[in-house]
Order: structure tokens, then C-alpha cells, then sequence
């Protein structure tokens, strides 16, 4: 059978096949995070090395030899990257500049979508008790804390929101179940002592009207 010679001929080389030992492989991958700006997905780094590298496993044995040091490897969601060992983030404190601090609307809204995805905008604004102006999620996704997710198999089919892995790699986190619960925030002074909501009025307006309750369960664990 003769080949078309119209058609394209690849010049991309075929990838090799694999006869690596599992350090060899960890260094592969260690070397590939190392050099990447953002996490990457077992897709993306299996993507990189050559045929018939066990890549889970390699990254397993990798984060265990990481454990203890000032650099570690962790899960952000779905994708691996190195990170400060939280305890020694205090030395990273004077390269840090913060540009700008969220609202207290923003604050909220972001908890809600934290702890309640996936959760629509009237989901959010019955949580909240007050109207969600449409600036507070645009500020949230120009942060890439939030993004649309799917859309409800309602009548409307409303958009609904979750978080992104930017948020929980900001916040050190694996995955959203990972969120601190009531006790640990109050502790921590990021949550305020409100009285239960049937003791205070629904108030309907502005984002950041000082009369929004907040249901006391919000950061309960699931």
C-alpha cells in the first residue's frame, strides 16, 4: 500500500519507554515541580516523563522524604507543587506585601462558597441575609479564589460557585474538607460571636449593611 504524500508525517520523536528505579523517578519529578510557577496535575507531570513511570507512587515516597524539611511537597486539589513548611512562613513575612484586604462582604461570601459549594448566588445572599452586590464575586474571581462551577439542574439552571486551588493553595490547604471548623476559627478571632439569627432582623440592601447574621452553624464540620 503506498502512503499519501499529502499527508503530514509527524516530527515529533516517539516517547521512551521506561527502566527507571523509583529515585530516578522522583528526581524526575522533583526536578519538573521545582521548575514549574504553579501546581501540577499527575496528568501534566505523567505528561513529562517517559513511558511506564509509576508517577503516584513516585510522588508518595517523594513527599515522605520531603517531611520535616523547610521545603515540603503537598497536594493543592488535584495537583502537587512544593511549598515552605507552614511553621516557617513567619521568615517569608517581610517579602509579602498585601496589596489590598477583602471586605467584609467579601470575607463572607468567600466563607459561604468555602464551606457550602457548591452554592448558588440566592444560596448565598439567604446565608448572608442581605443582597450579594455583583463587585464582591467579581472581586473574589479576579482573585482567582472562586469560579463558576456547574449549573443546577434547576428551573433557570442557575451558575453555581466553588473555590479554585489558587484559594486552597493560599491558604495551605489540600482540599476543602481541610477548612478549620467553628471552634478553630473563634479561637483564631476570625470569626465574631454573633447572637442566633432569630434574635436579629433580616436586613435587605447593601453588602456590608452591620445588621447580616451569619447562621451559627456556617463553619460547623461536615
Amino acid at each position: 500500500m503506498t502512503a499519501n504524500p499529502t499527508e503530514p508525517k509527524s516530527t515529533m520523536p516517539p516517547r521512551p519507554t521506561a527502566s527507571l528505579s523509583l529515585i530516578e523517578q522522583e528526581r524526575m519529578i522533583e526536578a519538573i515541580l521545582f521548575a514549574s510557577a504553579e501546581p501540577l496535575s499527575l496528568r501534566a507531570i505523567s505528561s513529562r516523563l517517559p513511558d511506564g513511570c509509576d508517577v503516584a507512587e513516585a510522588l508518595e515516597t517523594l513527599r515522605a522524604r520531603y517531611q520535616g524539611r523547610g521545603v515540603q511537597l503537598g497536594r493543592v486539589g488535584d495537583s502537587w507543587a512544593f511549598r515552605t513548611a507552614p511553621d516557617l512562613g513567619f521568615l517569608m513575612q517581610e517579602a509579602t506585601v498585601e496589596s489590598r484586604g477583602l471586605s467584609r462582604a467579601a470575607t463572607e461570601t468567600l466563607a459561604i462558597i468555602a464551606y457550602h459549594q457548591p452554592v448558588t448566588r440566592t444560596e448565598i445572599e439567604e446565608i448572608r441575609g442581605v443582597a450579594l452586590s455583583r463587585g464582591t464575586l467579581d472581586q473574589l474571581i479576579e482573585l482567582d479564589w472562586v469560579r463558576v462551577g456547574r449549573r443546577r439542574q434547576t428551573p433557570g439552571r442557575p451558575a453555581t460557585f466553588i473555590v479554585t486551588e489558587t484559594f486552597l493553595d493560599h491558604f495551605g490547604l489540600e482540599s476543602a474538607r481541610d477548612l478549620p471548623g467553628l471552634a478553630e476559627l473563634r479561637a483564631a478571632g476570625l470569626l465574631e460571636s454573633r447572637p442566633p439569627a432569630a434574635a436579629m432582623p433580616v436586613v435587605a440592601g447593601d453588602d456590608d449593611a452591620d445588621g447580616m447574621v451569619l447562621p451559627q452553624d456556617l463553619y460547623d464540620d461536615e
